[in-house]
């Protein structure tokens, strides 16, 4: 993804915040994002291959996650988790996802994962296989693949 490309967010998951989601400042702790994000790229991948997944046979892993916490999210406030694919890779490809006000449309927070190629039963690092190249493509409506 160019620096100056506005990402496109093909999948928004509504998320119902929990009274244990909030810290004794009255806002939703930190640790709490990890949770929605994890549950944003899951149903991402659904959507992405039109079928649930088999998580123990699982051949992507995350290999790097890295969030920033843009602003306090309050527990009246509806929000959601919006993920997409911004780059594919032979051995990689990269994610990005925010948390937003689905009101007022305000980012509350941003993560950008680096997801690997796995082979389950060697245990081993992998390439990224056709199959989940192809679907996230189709799934984006653009070519994602680095030339």
């Amino acid at each position: 993804m160019e620096p100056t490309e506005t990402p496109i967010f093909h999948h928004t998951l509504p998320l119902q915040l929990r009274f244990n989601d909030v810290d004794l400042l009255g806002h939703v702790n930190n640790s709490v994002y990890f949770a929605f994000y994890d549950l944003g790229k899951s149903r991402y991948f659904e959507a992405v291959k039109a079928q649930d997944i088999d998580w123990k046979k699982a051949d992507v892993v995350i290999a790097n996650v890295n969030a920033d916490f843009v602003s306090p999210t309050y527990p009246s406030e509806p929000i959601a988790v919006q993920t997409c694919t911004t780059e594919i890779g032979n051995r990689s490809f990269k994610l990005l996802q925010q948390i937003v006000n689905t009101e007022t449309g305000q980012v509350k927070g941003v993560c950008r994962t680096v997801m690997v190629g796995f082979d389950v039963k060697a245990g081993t690092a992998a390439a990224i296989s056709d199959e989940w190249k192809e679907a996230i493509c189709r799934f984006e409506g653009k070519e994602l693949r680095k030339k």
